[in-house]
């Protein structure tokens, strides 16, 4: 083996296993304005030395580099598990590393002091040692410091010098403030973490067609009324001229009736294309109107991206390489089989002029942008390259960092993971179709505690235009309160399209999830009037009042001993809240909670119904409840 040629010795300390990483550093994590980055690595040595280990960060544009203290983990064992931690106060992207060192003076103290246990005497030895190391630490320090540690090297080299003067706890807390970091270790890799506003992870949403409320002057006067509801964002689905050529009809029909509108997801026509609006919505004066009163309530505005186009959208003769043409020239309308989309056009990402789709595809999101939309909500997005979503959400969002980015993708969960990795910084999820207790505990903890947690946010939306569950067709409004309030209390975001509170289910036929008399493809005579919009505004008044509803990770599930009823804990600092909701929308179901003592509660505890206003005693072990179709849940806090 040949002779070592660097000019320092390898680095001694091993950094490894480092928390958050995703996919060995290949993609960022997630966090949001204000959390504290929780980081952890196995940090460890030859040998017996002390070991000190700093988190450093850089925040989105800075060259500085911040440092947090990191502490074992596990120090009781002597373990090499290390913890830290970093503030986050700026949206972008922030840089993260690991240096350790090893520290001498302290390894030097350490044996000095165990020696002295033993009662070994004679330490002339160790005690010039000890005068070396603070010498080299007097240099190193300054002011009445170096004074201090001067002093204590003066009492080192007396004639009989006590060893107690270098075990003095104030001298070594002098001596870590100026540590020797010349040999220190750094991380290979650094890593990253894409810092979002708070609505990337809590938030509460209201989808409605702009259409059925009198166009956009009409959604504009319904602001007021959404933030008293406690909603936070407004989605809006493709606000664009709607295509004549093979507009679909009611329910879906092949044949559009006259003055059937159509589906706004069959963008352009003559007028314009995707930075078009409808006319018969508003003008762009109407649309900046209408973001405007959103922001001065507190809501953000979502807007569809969808990535296709009617027969006459200009797009198809500007552009008609950016189509799929079949080998006798016609255009191959989108399809998934057994559905047809007869009356769309997905484009064709292997054009030779795909450079140019990606640009004017990216100038569309920049054009809503500058238009103060800080939402989109993307059509189908697994359906597109992910080099052109990586590409695009890292364009707009060095731009506009607030931007936030939510995948509309029920489809394989390997895909929908990247989608997240590459950087949407939402998803919608599975949560729609689980109705089993098991199967909610097992995906809830999934999406909680894998790993998924670092860079998945779920946005659990109850209903959507396109999927009317079986369990609300046949579960009547008991259940459509219980899955209101589990989306509200498993997910820090969750949303509901209009309807929902007025309990709408009728599928258009046996076995279908679409709504009968859709309101994709006609107008309706819309008011937020529902019989639950006063749950849904209570809901969404004790999810802002409460912490531990607005995170994800620290969720707990709890033993009912009854698989009608489903309980979970979740706290944040001295916030807790346990959720109790029937399963069963028909019949009156009785079980207990089994309240564990890990949860960190004392032996006995009051607990208040944030839903009715009650208080009961609680205690650790088990806990009587009854839940019926007339109260579907309680919302206990903890005092």
């Amino acid at each position: 083996m040949p002779s070592p040629k660097n000019a320092k010795p390898p680095p001694r300390i091993q950094i490894g296993q480092p928390a958050p990483m995703i996919d060995c550093g290949r993609h960022p994590a997630k966090r949001c304005v204000g959390d504290a980055v929780a980081v952890s690595a196995d940090i460890f040595a030859d040998g017996h030395d002390v070991l000190r280990a700093v988190v450093r960060s850089c925040p989105p544009g800075s060259k500085k580099w911040v440092e947090s203290p990191m502490v074992r983990t596990d120090a009781h064992v002597d373990g090499d598990r290390w913890a830290g931690a970093f503030g986050v106060d700026r949206l972008g992207r922030y840089t993260w590393t690991i240096a350790a060192w090893a520290d001498a003076f302290a390894s030097w103290r350490e044996e000095l002091r165990r020696k002295l246990d033993a009662g070994q005497s004679d330490l002339s030895g160790e005690l010039s040692e000890g005068v070396v190391l603070l010498e080299q630490a007097a240099a190193r320090a300054k002011g009445a410091d170096r004074r201090r540690i001067e002093r204590a090297v003066a009492g080192l080299r007396e004639d009989a010098p006590s060893p107690e003067v270098a075990l003095d706890p104030e001298l070594h807390a002098i001596v870590e403030r100026y540590p020797d970091r010349s040999r220190a270790t750094t991380m290979d890799a650094k890593l990253h973490v894409d810092v979002d506003p708070v609505r990337g992870r809590f938030g509460s949403w209201y989808e409605l067609f702009p259409r059925s409320w009198g166009g956009l002057a009409g959604v504009q006067q319904q602001i007021p009324a959404l933030a008293d509801l406690g909603f936070d964002v407004l989605y809006l689905p493709p606000v664009h001229p709607i295509g004549l050529t093979n507009r679909k009809g009611v329910n879906n029909a092949l044949q559009a009736a006259p003055g059937d509108p159509g589906s706004p997801w069959a963008i352009g026509d003559a007028t314009g294309g995707h930075t078009a609006l409808h006319p018969d919505l508003g003008t762009i004066e109407d649309f900046d109107a209408l973001v405007a009163t959103a922001a001065d309530h507190g809501i953000d505005v979502a807007l569809d991206f969808a990535i296709q186009c009617s027969a006459d959208h200009p797009w198809l003769s500007e552009h008609p390489e950016w189509f799929h043409r079949r080998p006798d020239g016609t255009l191959k309308y989108a399809e998934n089989p057994p559905k047809k989309y007869q009356d769309i056009y997905n484009v064709n990402w292997e054009t030779d002029d795909w450079q140019a789709l990606w640009n004017a595809l990216r100038d569309v999101v920049r054009y809503w942008a500058d238009h103060g939309v800080t939402v989109f909500r993307v059509d189908n997005p697994h359906t597109k390259p992910l080099a052109f979503w990586e590409w695009l959400i890292a364009q707009l969002r060095a731009e506009h960092p607030q931007i936030i980015f939510l995948a509309e993708a029920f489809t394989r969960a390997a895909m929908m993971r990247q989608l997240a990795k590459i950087g949407f910084n939402q998803s919608y999820t599975y949560f729609t179709w689980k109705s089993s207790k098991w199967e909610l505990t097992d995906y809830v903890t999934e999406l909680a505690t894998s790993g998924m947690q670092d860079y998945y946010r779920p946005n659990f939306f109850v209903n959507t235009p396109d999927i009317l569950t079986e369990e609300l067709q046949h579960g009547g409004p008991p259940k459509f309160a219980s899955r209101l309030v589990l989306a509200a209390t498993l997910s820090p975001t969750y949303g509901i399209y209009s309807g929902f509170e007025s309990f709408e289910r009728v599928p258009v036929k046996p076995g279908s999830e679409e709504y009968d008399h859709s309101e994709k493809y006609e107008l309706k005579e819309r008011a937020l009037n529902g019989p639950l919009l006063s749950l849904i505004e209570r809901i969404n008044a004790i999810r802002r009042e409460n912490p531990a509803l607005q995170q994800l990770d620290n969720i707990q599930f709890l033993t009912t001993e009854n698989d009608a009823l489903i309980a979970y804990a979740k706290r944040a600092g001295d916030n807790t809240i346990i959720t109790v909701v029937t399963l069963d929308p028909a019949t009156p179901q009785e079980g207990v909670v089994v309240v564990p003592y890990g949860l960190g509660l004392a032996p006995v505890f009051t607990v208040t119904d944030l839903l009715s206003g009650e208080s009961f005693d609680w205690r650790m072990g088990r806990n009587f409840v009854r839940l019926d179709p007339y109260r579907v849940a309680h919302l206990l806090r903890v005092a």
